[in-house]
């Protein structure tokens, strides 16, 4: 029996069938019916479900939503939403207007030859080949309702042997102001998609930002599907700062083939709900993925990362750091969990999250899990939940430091540890500044990204 927030989306789908795939690619409305099976059977997930226990899906869709399924035009600027001094991040730019490809404008400088950066629509046979691969949406309703309602999105192709050496830089823009100023829409849900290929031997840095044009309820789901072929290399960042009145539920699969090797980074500065979803599998013996986070949250912000880790094969290292400074009444959950199967001998793999509450009002809550079937591996895995140390904070005082700027210097230096490890030079200093703007919360005296000086 569906809940009446489900039962929104099943009757807006069976009414706006045609209107949907009208206005998609072929492979894209191949598996559209059987998403929209597996949503019905499924429903959104309760608090009951293992991996959902921290975040409350089914009233985080209970709003009713509007969908932009006849793909009206939203006009937007997006040099002028998104004020940002691109060339010192040393990225080629690309833009996501809600879930649109923006083909308005192209990036400067130029891409090897065979790379491949655009929307699904216009490469059919490649999305064919590898959509919903790995993005099952049997098992998970989020990722069913994304591959029904979706209908764009953002392909990313690195032919073998092919490296980019410019980053690439992705700005989701969200906005709700059609041209039609009496076609005004207050909430707006957007329903992301992008598919990231690299065959052997390639090599590419992406780095995607969250940004909120619009002073209005955003509800966005993300799905990225990520194949890295033997000897490739992914450095993939997620960074979102954007309003409390955004949610925003991402799900993230990445497939390692042999010997490839995957950053994985987070980065939660300024949000209203959020919640991640990793799902990375070692399909190739001697891959390895370095997967970290930060996120920074007060007043009444929510932030939910949840990491499935799953050694299939020998020889294969992973790596996870995740860090909270959680102030107010700002809620926090990490749940990570690595799976190491019979066959994969010779695994190596290390968990740990730790945590800072500036209150006894905020909450966190972690549950980190080994579930190991082999026998010979190296693992381990922790966890901490505290406060700022006394005796550092009464050390600084003496020393002439206000008790405030005490605290902002531990908080800092405490989440500066996972910002460290970024190998994203550019991204990295920025980084620095930001952090230290969002704990003297100048950042919430701006809307949008601030990756500007």
């Amino acid at each position: 029996m569906n809940t009446p927030s489900e039962k929104q989306y099943i009757e807006l789908y069976e009414q706006a069938r045609e209107v949907i795939f009208s206005h998609a690619t072929d492979a894209m409305n191949a598996v559209r019916e059987q998403a929209f099976e597996d949503f019905r059977k499924q429903g959104f997930p309760s608090r009951k479900v293992e991996r959902y226990k921290y975040t409350d899906i089914q009233k985080l869709f209970e709003p009713d939503y509007g969908v932009n399924l006849s793909r009206i035009q939203i006009p937007v600027d997006p040099y002028e939403a998104f004020r940002c001094d691109v060339p010192n991040l040393s990225t080629s730019l690309y833009f996501v207007v809600n879930d649109m490809f923006y083909r308005d404008d192209k990036p400067k400088g130029h891409l090897p030859e065979g790379v491949i950066i655009g929307s699904l629509r216009d490469y059919p046979d490649l999305v064919a080949m590898y959509y919903t691969k790995l993005a099952r949406t049997n098992e998970d309703a989020i990722t069913a309702l994304n591959t029904m309602l979706a209908q764009d999105g953002m392909l990313v192709y690195v032919p073998k042997n092919v490296k980019v050496d410019r980053a690439i830089q992705v700005i989701n823009i969200l906005k709700a102001t059609p041209q039609n100023a009496q076609r005004q829409v207050s909430d707006l849900m957007v329903n992301r998609r992008v598919l990231i290929i690299l065959e052997e031997h390639a090599e590419i840095k992406m780095l995607f930002c969250d940004h909120a044009a619009d002073d209005r309820n955003f509800l966005a789901t993300q799905v990225i599907e990520a194949y890295v072929g033997e000897n490739a290399s992914l450095d993939l960042y997620c960074m979102e700062e954007t309003h409390a009145k955004n949610a925003r539920v991402s799900n993230v699969y990445i497939d390692q083939q042999a010997n490839s090797r995957v950053n994985h980074n987070v980065i939660t500065l300024h949000n209203g709900i959020t919640r991640n979803k990793l799902d990375l599998t070692f399909s190739g013996e001697g891959a390895e993925c370095q997967c970290y986070g930060c996120v920074i949250a007060d007043k009444q912000q929510h932030v939910d990362n949840n990491t499935l880790i799953m050694h299939k094969v020998p020889h294969c290292t992973s790596n996870e750091l995740y860090k909270f400074v959680l102030d107010d009444e700002a809620t926090g959950a990490f749940a990570g969990r690595v799976l190491v199967e019979h066959v994969a001998q010779k695994t190596s793999s290390q968990m740990t999250n730790q945590n800072l509450t500036a209150t006894k009002q905020a909450r966190m809550y972690t549950q980190p899990m080994l579930e190991i079937y082999a026998d010979d591996v190296k693992c381990a895995h922790g966890s901490t939940v505290g406060q700022l140390n006394d005796a550092a904070l009464f050390y600084m005082r003496q020393r002439g430091i206000s008790l405030e700027e005490a605290k902002l210097l531990l908080q800092n230096a405490f989440i500066n540890e996972v910002v460290d490890k970024m190998q994203l030079e550019p991204l990295r200093d920025r980084l620095h500044h930001l952090v230290e703007k969002r704990f003297r919360g100048e950042l919430n005296k701006c809307s949008g990204c601030k990756l500007c000086k």
